[in-house]
C-alpha cells in the first residue's frame, strides 16, 4: 500500500520522554506551515500512553502560539465505544491531557460516537455517522493532512487487529465487535481511510513494541501486521524511541 514517489523517514529519540517532546514540536511546526500556505489543517489522533505523553508535551512547545488553534479540524483514529465520560475514550484523555488548555473550537473537534450517544450501543450506526460527518466537512472523497497512530505489541494500528475482519473493511469508518484487546466494541478508520492523508506519523516506545516496529516498517503482509499497511500519498514517518527502534535493520537497508 505505499503510495508510489512517496518519503519514507525514520527519527530516532533516545527516550520516551524526548520523543514526546520531539514530535509535539514537529507537530506544532507542521500546523504552522500549513496554516502559512493557506490551508484548514485536519489533524487527526491517536491514543495510547506515548500520545498521552506528546499530548501533554504540545503545551511546552513555545510555537504552539503561532498556531490557530480554532483554525484545525481535529478527528479520531479509532475510539472504545463506551460512554462519553469513560476513562478509556481516546477524545476524553486528550481534552484532559491538551485539548482543553488550546483554544480550539469545539464544532471542529470531531469526537466519535460513545455508546451513551445518539446511536445507542448500535456501533456500526455510530461509525455510519463518523463517515457522514468525515464527508460532510472535508468532502466526498476525505483526506487528512496528518494522521497520527501508534502501534501495538502485535502490530495492530487504530482498531485494526491481526486477522480481524475490520482490516478488510471497505468504507470511512468501521464498527469493530470481539477485539482482542479490551473494550471489545470499537469504532475504527478504515485501511482505506487510514491512507487517505498526506502524511501518515507512527509514533512508538518501549522494548515490547520494537518486534512489532520491525515487522511494519520492513515490509509485512498487513492483514498479519496492520500497522505495515497505512503510508501518506507524500510522507510515512516512523518516529521511534531508542528502544522501540532496536530491532530495525541499519538505516541504509529500511
Amino acid at each position: 500500500m505505499t503510495s508510489e514517489g512517496a518519503a519514507r523517514d525514520v527519527a530516532v529519540s533516545p527516550d520516551a520522554a524526548t520523543l514526546a517532546r520531539d514530535v509535539a514540536g514537529r507537530l506544532v511546526r507542521r500546523l504552522v506551515q500549513l496554516q502559512a500556505g493557506g490551508r484548514t489543517p485536519s489533524l487527526v489522533l491517536t491514543g495510547g500512553t506515548i500520545a498521552e505523553k506528546l499530548h501533554r508535551a504540545v503545551l511546552e512547545v513555545p510555537e504552539r502560539a503561532a498556531v490557530d488553534w480554532g483554525r484545525v479540524d481535529i478527528w479520531f483514529g479509532d475510539e472504545r465505544f463506551v460512554p462519553a465520560e469513560d476513562p478509556d475514550r481516546n477524545a476524553l484523555q486528550a481534552r484532559q491531557a491538551f485539548l482543553s488548555a488550546l483554544p480550539v473550537d469545539p464544532s471542529r473537534v470531531h469526537d466519535m460516537p460513545a455508546s451513551d450517544g445518539a446511536y445507542g450501543d448500535d456501533v456500526d450506526a455510530a461509525a455510519a455517522a463518523y463517515a457522514d460527518e468525515l464527508r460532510r466537512v472535508l468532502g466526498a472523497a476525505p483526506r487528512f493532512d496528518v494522521l497520527m497512530l501508534g502501534i501495538g505489541p502485535d502490530g495492530h494500528c487504530a482498531s485494526l487487529f491481526p486477522g480481524h475482519e475490520a482490516v478488510g473493511a471497505n468504507g470511512l469508518a468501521v464498527g469493530v465487535r470481539s477485539s482482542p484487546k479490551p473494550p471489545p466494541t470499537r469504532i475504527s478508520l478504515t485501511m482505506g481511510m487510514l491512507n487517505s492523508a498526506d502524511e501518515v506519523w507512527f509514533v512508538a516506545s518501549g522494548e515490547g513494541k520494537a518486534q512489532a516496529v520491525h515487522d511494519a516498517v520492513t515490509g509485512s503482509d498487513f492483514h498479519a501486521v496492520p500497522a505495515s499497511g497505512p503510508h501518506g500519498s507524500a510522507l510515512t514517518l516512523w518516529l521511534l524511541d531508542t528502544d522501540a527502534a532496536s530491532k530495525l535493520p541499519p538505516a541504509a537497508n529500511l
